[in-house]
């Protein structure tokens, strides 16, 4: 029998608690019915990322026998059936992927929308690097900036306000970057460096020896270059953040915060920044609470056109079409 939703939201809900302290958070301060569509959301999200990096909740899963691991492209198909009968509307038998099929039932997520996503994982599962600032943003996209977009239809923003969804993206492409220059030893340990070949070629990094110790002083201004980035896709996000309601708007502005909090700290540690996986505490995130409530409360909305990223979803999304990644069967 398939699920009834109001299991798919308890177990939406488990998945965001066990994953994401920071959005299991941010998403109390929703209203009720916003906040379980975000649960659903973030579920089917947390299960395909988790399928692609053989993680659990982002954390390593369980050992598995000698040989037999899937290939990333076996890893890719998984999502994609999966996600594909979601989208038929068909149960999966898997919670997190029949909660986007509820998701879908309730909200205007389009069918493009989800491919966008797919397609950051089908980059990674080509083992696709970015050669420049452009590129890493199109990741970010695919990767952050298009849930970003379907956040902001949970949220009830009409399919037609183009502005409000581009601000929307930005903030995940904002969240994303915060990630980037947090896990850039983590990363690599994976084999995998989201920073752009043609930043580590000015820096004078050689590929693959992007944590050697004897470059993390090159590191640094690298980094801090990304760090700046996000705080120019965040300041976007802002002015789209001003237009919600102001639950949402709360909600939006409290974990704009807490993830540029991350950056932030990156930057000013320094070398130092990836001597442990920086983290908020429980104290900062309960500041950005309360900070984000005295904003929500009188909004300060700066000038559309001096907050305006120059590639924003509609500018990134036209450089995915012109690039796609190889979607396997």
């Amino acid at each position: 029998m398939p699920a009834t939703r109001s299991a798919l939201v308890r177990s939406a809900h488990r998945s965001i608690r066990k994953g994401s302290k920071s959005f299991a958070a941010a998403s109390r301060l929703f209203d009720r019915t916003t906040r379980e569509r975000v649960w659903l959301l973030y579920a089917w999200c947390r299960a395909c990322d988790d399928i692609a990096d053989e993680q659990d909740h982002g954390r390593a899963a369980a050992p598995v026998r000698l040989g037999t691991r899937l290939a990333p492209q076996d890893r890719l198909a998984t999502i994609r059936t999966l996600t594909e009968l979601a989208m038929a509307g068909e149960s999966t038998g898997t919670p997190a992927f029949d909660a986007l099929a509820q998701l879908r039932r309730e909200v205007p997520i389009t069918d493009a929308l989800v491919e966008d996503v797919l397609a950051g994982f089908a980059l990674d599962a080509d083992d696709w690097r970015p050669r420049s600032e452009a590129d890493m943003l199109r990741y970010c996209y695919h990767v952050a900036g298009a849930v970003g977009v379907m956040m902001a239809l949970v949220m009830g923003v009409s399919p037609e306000d183009q502005d409000t969804l581009d601000r929307a993206c930005d903030l995940g492409i904002a969240f994303q970057l915060a990630n980037i220059v947090r896990d850039v030893w983590e990363d690599d340990a994976n084999g995998r460096c989201y920073l752009p070949v043609e930043w580590l070629a000015e820096a004078d990094i050689p590929p693959g020896e992007v944590t050697k110790p004897h470059y993390r002083g090159a590191l640094v201004p690298m980094v801090a270059q990304a760090c700046a980035l996000a705080r120019e896709y965040e300041d976007s996000a802002r002015v789209g953040a001003a237009r919600l309601q102001f639950r949402q708007r709360w909600a939006v502005l409290c974990a704009a915060g807490i993830y540029g909090e991350i950056a932030r700290e990156v930057e000013r540690l320094g070398a130092h920044a990836w001597d442990h996986r920086v983290s908020i505490s429980g104290w900062q995130k309960l500041g950005h609470v309360w900070a984000a409530l005295a904003e929500a409360r009188s909004p300060r909305v700066p000038d559309p056109e001096t907050s305006r990223p120059v590639l924003s979803r509609r500018e990134l999304a036209a450089l995915a079409q012109a690039h796609p990644p190889r979607l396997h069967d």
